[in-house]
């Protein structure tokens, strides 16, 4: 991979680049491998480890882990990686994360609005969804086109490179919130992440119409700061609370095995 592409070779990159399809047949432009991306992702998550403190609670960890792997278990192989790590972080932000490579990230201060198994399993599979949707490859491919990110093809080659545009990358991946840079997903594709996370935790055996009370939760805990929605790229609380039940009517009667994950 060279460090720059000429404006030249992109477009003819572009023009030989055939659509891919999202998980809901959505079309989407992907001009990066997945092993172009798990490495970003494993790159970015080594760094983050370095940067915050990862809490120590065994329970806390147990509990965080046992949602998602009861999550990633039901999920299909692919995007070049097999297994999943899950790292707790020690901080108040009420977030999560997943990066392309199969890494995952919870921050502790979410377990205080997810308020139980099945809440953080409605956010684990938002997350998770966003990688098997290609989203960070399909946000990374339109600041390629429009001339905004040209640097991040050279950040997978190397560790200096990669600190060179580590803020712009982070956001790239969904962790714009975390390092400063508004760069976040799109509102189709948190709509998106929330219909598929959805089907993700519910053949997990996780309880869909809880889905509905975190994000009730998640208003409370914004404490109505959340800006309109014409004015934000993520859906408000009511559109996407809306939307979560409209999805859960039209799943199939999954009811198979049910986690018992448990602080």
């Amino acid at each position: 991979m060279t460090t720059w592409i000429k404006a030249s070779t992109l477009l003819a990159v572009v023009g030989l680049t055939a659509c891919s399809a999202s998980p809901t047949g959505r079309n989407q432009l992907l001009l990066f491998s997945d092993q172009d991306m798990s490495q970003l992702g494993a790159t970015s998550f080594e760094q983050m480890k370095k940067e915050q403190p990862i809490s120590k609670d065994a329970k806390t960890n147990a509990y965080v882990q046992c949602v998602a792997n009861s999550i990633t278990q039901h999920i299909p192989k692919q995007k070049g990686f097999s297994e999943w790590e899950v790292v707790v972080f020690d901080s108040d932000q009420v977030n999560a994360f997943a990066l392309p490579g199969g890494k995952i990230g919870v921050y502790t201060g979410l377990l205080k609005v997810a308020k139980n198994q099945d809440q953080l399993a409605t956010v684990i599979g938002h997350e998770v969804a966003h990688v098997l949707a290609d989203h960070s490859n399909e946000r990374l491919s339109q600041s390629q086109i429009a001339n905004t990110g040209l640097q991040l093809t050279s950040i997978a080659v190397g560790a200096s490179e990669y600190k060179q545009y580590q803020g712009v990358t982070m956001a790239a991946l969904g962790l714009g919130v975390q390092y400063g840079v508004i760069l976040p997903y799109g509102r189709t594709q948190e709509s998106e992440a929330d219909i598929v996370g959805l089907d993700y935790m519910a053949k997990a055996g996780f309880n869909p119409n809880q889905s509905v009370d975190l994000w009730k939760n998640m208003a409370k805990a914004s404490g109505g700061s959340a800006p309109p929605e014409l004015l934000s790229t993520h859906p408000s609380h009511n559109t996407r609370i809306k939307d979560l039940q409209a999805t859960i009517k039209t799943l199939p009667n999954y009811g198979t095995q049910r986690p018992n994950c448990k602080v």
